[in-house]
């Protein structure tokens, strides 16, 4: 393996394989596996009883442990989902975002995440679904029925960001109704559950549904290391790609499909935790000032967001916890609107 420096850029061969290595994004990416590290260790750690790190490493290793009922039946379940999670929301952002060219574009606002609960809490509501066991394969399909719906209407001769942004927030506007007649209208306890479902919690997840999730993101991968290849050719305007013979419809259309797919899985697996999918890209944008969103540093600061959210939940007010939908949320929904008012003053 040799590497060749370029400015700003690190040129990596192995045998005829070669590619960029963006040196601070590289860096970006190793403070935000530092910084996830401690975050996991101090949420296995803290709760209703504290655990030192030396038994949270045993528990996690494998060894034996008094605290291994504590750390590794009740709180690394949740960690590994929260992980998992905010993984999969980190990457379908800065995808969806870099399809759109908007950083107000992501799955929570353009109508895929509401396309999930919307399916989800009408099939509990009226009886279809029994269990939020069900809930990520009804989730999965309302996410992607809701993010096609979105591309196609706000497809006209290509695909205008902003178009595609005001088209999706009026898909989440009646997906939202829609939600809120189901709610009303269904079966009172199974509406119930359902909306316990919405708040997006990690409370009582396991590694069924960490399992799952994982499957999915494995199967992502490839696909994830051609987005990130791909990005580079996107963000050209269309006359110029049609000049170099780039299909630059469908790349756009396989990098959104792939961002709807990751959201709404995610979704099924917690809930729909909001802003997530909005903030971790444009956070890994800046950590790492590359051209692109970066992808697997916008995966990481996802999962950080994600755990560090589901700390503050669980301590915050204890011994009651808060959903980690309604801490993403606080945060999220002042950051929504910080970004509207700088695009209205033309920051970028």
């Amino acid at each position: 393996m040799t590497t060749v420096a370029l400015r700003g850029y690190s040129v990596v061969r192995a045998g005829r394989a070669s590619f960029l290595l963006h040196r601070r994004s590289a860096l970006a990416a190793v403070g935000l596996l530092l910084a996830l590290t401690v975050t996991v260790v101090a949420s296995l750690c803290l709760g209703e009883s504290t655990v030192s790190p030396g038994e949270v490493v045993k528990v996690v290793l494998g060894q034996p442990s008094p605290d291994e009922l504590v750390v590794g039946e009740f709180r690394l379940p949740r960690v590994v989902v929260g992980l998992l999670v905010g993984a999969a929301l980190g990457l379908a952002g800065a995808l969806v975002q870099t399809v759109a060219r908007n950083p107000l574009a992501s799955p929570d606002v353009v109508g895929v995440t509401w396309g999930a609960t919307a399916t989800v809490v009408g099939l509990m509501a009226y009886g279809v679904v029994g269990s939020t066991g069900q809930a990520p394969y009804a989730a999965v399909g309302g996410g992607l029925v809701a993010g096609l719906l979105v591309y196609a209407l706000a497809w006209r001769r290509g695909l205008h960001a902003q178009r595609f942004v005001l088209i999706g927030i009026g898909i989440s506007v009646a997906l939202s109704s829609l939600t809120s007649v189901f709610l009303t209208k269904g079966d009172g306890f199974q509406a119930q559950a359902a909306k316990v479902w919405m708040t997006g919690s990690l409370n009582g997840s396991g590694y069924d549904q960490a399992g799952r999730l994982a499957w999915v993101l494995l199967a992502a991968l490839p696909v994830a290391l051609w987005a990130a290849r791909a990005q580079r050719s996107i963000s050209f305007d269309d006359a110029t790609a049609v000049g170099l013979g780039l299909r630059l419809d469908r790349i756009r259309l396989g990098m959104a499909l792939l961002g709807v797919v990751l959201a709404s899985c995610a979704a099924g697996a917690a809930g729909p935790v909001d802003f997530v999918a909005l903030m971790a890209p444009q956070i890994a944008l800046r950590l790492a000032r590359s051209a692109q969103v970066p992808l697997f540093c916008s995966a990481l600061t996802g999962a950080l967001v994600v755990v560090v959210a589901d700390l503050i939940a669980r301590r915050l007010l204890a011994p009651t916890e808060l959903p980690v939908g309604v801490v993403t949320g606080m945060v999220g929904a002042p950051y929504l609107m910080w970004l509207l008012i700088r695009s209205r003053r033309g920051g970028s």
